[in-house]
């Protein structure tokens, strides 16, 4: 994912002592959460981010160079068992997540334009329930997973309708799915009509 990084943040990661962050935003049935892995909250991007210290996992979040549809894990712990039907009521397959890797300054200000590392869709979830309280883990697959979806769009009136109401460009499609077409000279017999 190509990713630009304005010069405090390149210089923020090139100090030699790093502070950062990591926000998360995951667009749930009715809701979108927004957390970070600080204490408290916090207003980044004209929104307010809910503090998550004890957000049990994030995984590592890898590239090469090759052109693969590579997922991550999001894993919150210390879910009250009660809540557990609530977040179950509320995820939803396909929805977005996006993670962004923040920076502080010395004086712990956060340097603007943090770096989105991370774009994809809910996938299914891993609930481990210990009796009082749930870890939830939510994988989250890249958008290139649809690339491997089989298409079920034909070539045919109906379904040009869907995307261009009105176009006429496939009337004639079915009418020549039994024709014969000679091209060059005509066969001997022709009984074309």
């Amino acid at each position: 994912m190509p990713r630009q990084a304005s010069a405090a943040m390149l210089a923020a990661l090139a100090a030699p002592v790093v502070r950062c962050a990591l926000f998360v935003q995951a667009q749930f049935a009715a809701s979108t959460l927004n957390l970070w892995s600080g204490l408290g909250n916090t207003v980044w991007n004209g929104q307010s981010w809910s503090g998550v210290y004890g957000m049990h996992e994030i995984s590592v979040i890898s590239e090469d160079s090759t052109v693969e549809a590579r997922g991550i894990t999001l894993a919150l712990s210390g879910i009250p068992s009660d809540l557990i039907s609530d977040v179950l009521a509320e995820l939803r397959v396909g929805l977005p997540v996006s993670v962004w890797l923040a920076c502080y300054d010395a004086s712990g200000n956060l340097i603007a334009s943090p770096i989105l590392a991370y774009a994809g869709r809910i996938d299914q979830p891993t609930i481990d329930d210990s009796g009082e309280t749930c870890s939830v883990a939510i994988n989250v697959e890249n958008v290139l997973v649809d690339l491997n979806r089989s298409v079920w769009r034909r070539y045919s009136p109906d379904d040009l309708q869907i995307v261009a109401h009105g176009d006429a460009g496939f009337q004639f499609v079915p009418g020549i799915q039994e024709i014969t077409t000679y091209w060059g000279r005509l066969p001997a017999n022709y009984n074309n009509r």
